[in-house]
């Protein structure tokens, strides 16, 4: 299949054979000196991004939502992603366009969408929703 030349040089890859500039492993350190850090970094944290502090990361919350059904606000033409973001980690209830309407509490919101728990009657779900389907919101 691959031709073996027996009179080629093999020995970089006898490991016992090292230089100054190269790591127990091989590599070359001024091939790439200055691009990669001396140490790998820390992995990303996890759950949504933002803001330190701003609330839990992960996770749905702890304990069901309140038991009443708040009355309905003002019907909107759209929801804008700064109006919802004060609800981040946050009881909301939402009334979706076309009657359907739930508990939810968010975690994320984009420049479109939004995302976070939502409460089925039972247990809290991962769900994510464009913001044009919101007819309206309110938090708690």
């Amino acid at each position: 299949m691959y031709p073996y030349h027996k009179n080629f040089d093999y020995g970089y890859l006898n490991h016992q054979q090292t230089h100054s500039h190269l790591d127990q492993t091989g590599f070359d350190e001024r091939q790439f000196s200055g691009f990669f850090p001396s140490t790998p970094p820390t992995s990303p944290p996890l759950g949504p991004p933002g803001a330190p502090g701003q609330g839990p990361t992960s996770g749905p919350p702890t304990a069901p939502p309140p038991t009443f059904v708040p009355q309905q606000q003002v019907e909107t033409f759209a929801v804008d992603p700064g109006g919802i973001a004060r609800c981040l980690f946050n009881y909301t209830y939402v009334w979706l366009r076309g009657f359907e309407q739930f508990w939810f509490y968010p975690i994320f919101v984009g420049r479109t969408s939004v995302s976070g728990y939502r409460w089925t009657g039972f247990n809290w779900v991962y769900f994510g929703i464009s913001l044009q389907q919101i007819q309206s919101f309110t938090c708690f």
